[in-house]
């Protein structure tokens, strides 16, 4: 599903004629804890729409990792300069593997209290959003940071979305170092 989206825990409602103010719910709303809200999207991302989903009265610290097209790579391999960057993702098992990395921070951080994964997708240019992950809790001390940090590194790992690298002379398929193992597939 292009664009698609789940959020658990959701509390917005709309009245007659009112825009949908925060991101769509699905059928996950029950399966977690806490407030979630996973995206694979071509959209740009509403930051505060997001936030709003994993926040609430109770939190008082939300943690995020922001990833963004960056102009200049010096990695082997790759053109030195970035024109933009092409992501591609099988995204019904995107979703499930962010369902995955959630179940896993609540697993490690047990006082988070909300966990955000959005991947972009499509053409993506020079400062473009790429990523996000954020997660939530009651103080900053109770995992939060550590949390956020686990998250990107396992979207990273094992949510399958593949980065086509493009420059001015030539573009790369950029293939991580991680090899997945059988405990990635929980």
């Amino acid at each position: 599903m292009r664009g698609g989206s789940f959020a658990a825990g959701e509390q917005g409602s709309r009245g007659a004629g009112e825009e949908e103010s925060q991101p769509p719910s699905s059928f996950l709303e029950s399966a977690f804890p806490y407030p979630t809200y996973f995206a694979v999207t071509p959209d740009a991302l509403d930051l505060d729409a997001i936030h709003a989903q994993v926040g609430g009265p109770e939190i008082g610290a939300l943690v995020s990792f922001t990833g963004f097209v960056r102009g200049q790579t010096q990695r082997d391999g790759l053109p030195p300069e970035t024109l933009r960057l092409e992501y591609e993702a099988y995204e019904n098992m995107a979703t499930e593997k962010m369902a995955q990395i959630a179940r896993e921070i609540w697993a490690r951080w047990p006082l988070v209290r909300g966990v955000a994964l959005v991947q972009r997708l499509g053409r993506l240019e020079v400062g473009d959003v790429t990523t996000f992950v954020a997660c939530a809790g009651r103080h900053r001390d109770e995992g939060v940071f550590e949390a956020a940090r686990y998250g990107i590194d396992r979207l990273k790992e094992i949510v399958p979305v593949w980065k086509k690298e493009i420059g001015a002379d030539r573009s790369v398929w950029v293939e991580g170092h991680y090899r997945p193992t059988p405990d990635d597939n929980l």
